[in-house]
């Protein structure tokens, strides 16, 4: 048995027993990919994925806008209160980190691992809720970059 089914194995039951079901159910799908089609799979999961999955959280985040709740007025009024603006301010600093995320998680993805294991205990042992490797790996890049 390949290293990276056994680790797939792990990440999917630390998933399920951590009670992850994105981080269970990404590992379970790679699983069945690397058993069933093989790792000829990867460069095209490696591809497109990352981008599939940025544009499916952007549609969810969207989605108030198409049901009507929230029209122009409210996004008017964000830019006019301390916690609108301090909202705005803090989607600014997630998108940087995001990005900042994205570059460091393609140079180094050996991060990728701490990331999913940190975020697994958080959710396990102190109701976290995950929030995603890219903004995490942004942030390990910012520290990094400070202390290095």
């Amino acid at each position: 048995m390949s290293q990276s089914i056994i680790i797939l194995s792990a990440v999917a039951l630390l998933g399920i027993v951590g009670k992850n079901s994105s981080v269970a159910a990404a590992a379970g799908v790679l699983l069945v990919f690397r058993l069933f089609v093989g790792e000829r799979s990867v460069p095209f999961l490696e591809e497109y994925t990352l981008k599939a999955g940025i544009t499916i959280i952007t549609l969810a985040v969207l989605v108030p806008f198409a049901t009507g709740e929230v029209d122009l007025n409210s996004l008017f009024n964000s830019f006019k209160s301390y916690p609108g603006f301090v909202s705005i301010l803090v989607g600014i600093i997630i998108a940087y980190l995001g990005g900042k995320g994205v570059t460091f998680l393609t140079d180094q993805p050996q991060v990728l691992v701490g990331l999913l294991i940190g975020t697994i205990i958080g959710v396990a042992f102190f109701k976290g809720v995950p929030v995603g490797p890219l903004i995490g790996a942004g942030i390990v890049a910012l520290i990094l970059s400070k202390i290095s």
